[in-house]
Order: structure tokens, then sequence, then C-alpha cells
């Protein structure tokens, strides 16, 4: 797993509390060691019945704390330690009766007094039975929790450890750390900006079950719109034909052509600080879809298509952005196999850009679908950048901070 810019040298205190579900938080732990977090772990009396101490300090590097550590002489004062040094807490997963206490403000275990002792973010992640989440008494501590500023994460429906199906699954280790990334970049150099991020291609109806569309993954589109979050933004992320997961905390708006695409841009730029169009949207499309599939019979010898061109979306953006002046900020991207630098300062002009992200699909390592990118950057002010191969999200970073550097002046 390749490093988290948001986690690195982050301090987390990850509290385990007694369910079936602590499994799960070993692979979170885990995952936020190799992104770069500090990770403190403390179990529960309870929560050492299902795991022990000794597997997270495996998976973390770190020793692993229980109740019998509050009282430890070599440790000054453990729980003001804890709670003092974490930028965040995190308690997965969450028991109703850990939910009790925290809301009434218990300090009888080194969990529950590390919460009191600090100061930091708190996200819990309720897990247990739907009967024991859907008391009234459990859900007046949730409300008492969301009402100091505590971040509920789930649960979810599913089957649970007694056989019965309800609300009460723990949310799986990925939702969570994006959660953990949200809260973390809270406050961030983007706080307060709205960023519209397209992703993925279009498909373009030849009859209901063929179309014209294109390679796109949306990989390079969806790191954008995480980055984005990552620095605090409130992101609506409008994707084309993509399988990818959504971000934790980005509003998306799922599309197929490029005229849905052109529609749904424009109506979120009316009020966006910036638009980094990543999609790749098809140029062209039939200028008829059948209603019915097209059949084919041993007496059909091909299918002749006359194509037109698709709406130009950043065209339109640059007409709509000389009335309404937003977004303030508008990114393009040149996917191209030719020319790379002079088809993309040509678009660069034509479609009035702030900065355009050049590059060569045709490499293997920088194509579509691939994990990694290698682009170049061209300001309207003149200048290129030309990055070394490397992720696509360590891409969407250096985006984003010219980005920022755009907004800013």
């Amino acid at each position: 797993m390749e490093p988290i810019t948001i986690l690195q040298d982050k301090r987390i205190l990850l509290g385990i509390t007694g369910g079936i579900a602590c499994y799960k938080v070993v692979d979170l732990a885990s995952k936020l060691t190799q992104a770069g977090a500090t990770v403190d772990c403390v179990l529960t009396e309870s929560a050492t019945k299902f795991v022990t101490s000794v597997t997270f300090a495996a998976v973390t590097g770190r020793p692993a704390l229980t109740d019998a550590d509050l009282w430890r002489s070599d440790l000054h004062v453990p729980h003001i330690g804890l709670g003092h040094d974490a930028d965040l807490i995190v308690i997965a997963p969450a028991t109703a009766n850990t939910l009790a206490k925290l809301a009434h403000g218990l300090g009888d275990n080194l969990l529950a007094v590390s919460v009191l002792a600090s100061k930091c973010p708190l996200i819990v992640a309720p897990a247990m039975d739907a009967g024991m989440w859907g008391h009234p008494a459990t859900q007046a501590n949730v409300e008492t929790l969301r009402a100091r500023g505590a971040t509920i994460v789930g649960p979810v429906e599913g089957r649970m450890a007694s056989g019965l199906v309800g609300p009460g699954r723990m949310v799986e280790p990925g939702e969570l750390l994006g959660w953990i990334r949200v809260v973390l970049g809270q406050g961030g150099s983007l706080a307060g900006r709205k960023i519209v991020v397209t992703a993925g291609g279009t498909h373009e109806a030849i009859d209901p079950v063929r179309f014209v569309g294109n390679r796109s993954s949306g990989k390079q589109g969806f790191a954008l719109a995480q980055a984005a979050l990552d620095r605090g933004a409130q992101v609506m992320l409008i994707a084309g034909a993509t399988a990818l997961e959504t971000p934790v905390g980005a509003a998306r708006v799922d599309v197929e052509s490029a005229q849905e695409m052109c529609d749904a841009v424009l109506a979120a730029c009316r009020d966006a600080d910036a638009l980094i169009m990543a999609a790749a949207v098809a140029d062209f499309q039939p200028d008829h879809a059948a209603d019915r599939k097209i059949k084919k019979t041993q007496d059909t010898p091909g299918l002749d298509l006359h194509l037109t061109r698709t709406p130009d979306i950043l065209l339109a953006v640059k007409r709509q952005r000389e009335t309404t002046k937003m977004p303030k900020v508008v990114v393009g991207f040149a996917a191209e196999t030719e020319d790379l630098l002079k088809n993309a300062l040509a678009k660069l002009e034509s479609k009035g850009l702030d900065l355009i992200v050049a590059n060569d699909v045709t490499r293997e390592d920088s194509g579509f679908a691939s994990d990694t990118n290698r682009v170049t950057l061209l300001g309207s002010g003149g200048g290129a950048e030309s990055l070394t191969l490397m992720s696509k999200a360590r891409v969407a970073e250096h985006i984003l901070d010219r980005l920022i550097e755009l907004l800013s002046a």
C-alpha cells in the first residue's frame, strides 16, 4: 500500500472494544500503519476475548495497550499521553456498552479515560446486534455523541453473529479509512471550496445494447476527487462509465452520454470554485440511436454508422464562465497519441483553460486503466512542468497543489 500524504506523521489512537468485528480492525490498523500513520492501539478487556494485543502490536510495530497498562509504574499517566498526543481517535468496533460510557463521560477503563483526556476529533464505528442498535438508550447515546461533534460511521445492514439480519454490522475497513481521511482533511487548504471533478469515459448509444466509447477507467479522476477531499474540499464527482467506488465524502452524479455529462457539469459549475475535467468524453456519437437492438442476419454484410460531434463541454463551460465568472479555475486534460505538447497547448488556449494536464496514452505505464501516469502540466501563463512516472494518486496531489496556487492568485 502506498503512503497517503494526509496520514503521514499523524498519531491515531485506535480503540478496540469487545465484538466479533475486532478481526476487521486488525486490517484497518495495518492499512493505517502502511499509509504512514503512527497507530496506538488500546483494547478493552472484552476486546481481548476476541483478539490479542500481540496481533495489533505485530501489524503496527508499536505496543498495544490494555486496561492493565493503566496502572503500570513505568508509564507516566498513560491515558493523558495517549489522549493529548492523538490527532484523531477512532473506536472500532464500538459496542453499545462503550457508546454508553462515552456519552455519559465514564472513565472506568484505559480507552474511556483516554477519550476523556483528549481534545482531538473522534470517529466511532458501532457494531452490535440489530436489537441493541435500535434500542432507544443506544440511539440516545449516539445522538449525544453526534451533538458533541463525534463522527458516527455506520453501522450497515447485514448478517450478525447471532444469525439475525439487520442494521448492526461494522463498516468495512476501506470505508472507515475513507472517513478518517475526511475528518483529518477538515480545515485543509480547500476547506469551504466546491470542486467539480469529472471522471471516466462516456457511452454514446448505437442501440439499447451497443455504444461508441473509449478505454478510460476513471482512475485519475477518482484520484483527483480523493486528493481534493483530503484538502477539505466539497467535492462533486461527475462519473461516466466506471466501476470504481465513490471516495468517501464525495457527492456523485452518474452520467452515460456526453450530453448528460455536459448538462451535469454546467449545472454543477454555476457555484463551483474549480472544475477539473478529467473525464475522457467521446468526441463523436451516432446521429441516430436505434430504439431496438440492431439484428445481425446472414444477409447483413455490415453496419454503416454516421457519426456527429458530441457537445464540447469545456467550450460550453467557457461560454457560461464569461457570464457567471464561475468556476474561478478550470483544469483540462489532453490525452494524446501524437504531438502531445502542441495539441495540449492548442486545447489550453481554445478552451480558455487555466491549466492543462497532457499525457501520452500510447505508453503502457501511463495509458488508460494503468495505476501510474506520466504527465506534463501546462499553465495559461506559460511554462511546462513534466512529472516523472508516479502513481495516479501522486499525480493528483501535484495537480491539486497547482490548483490551490491558482485559486490563491
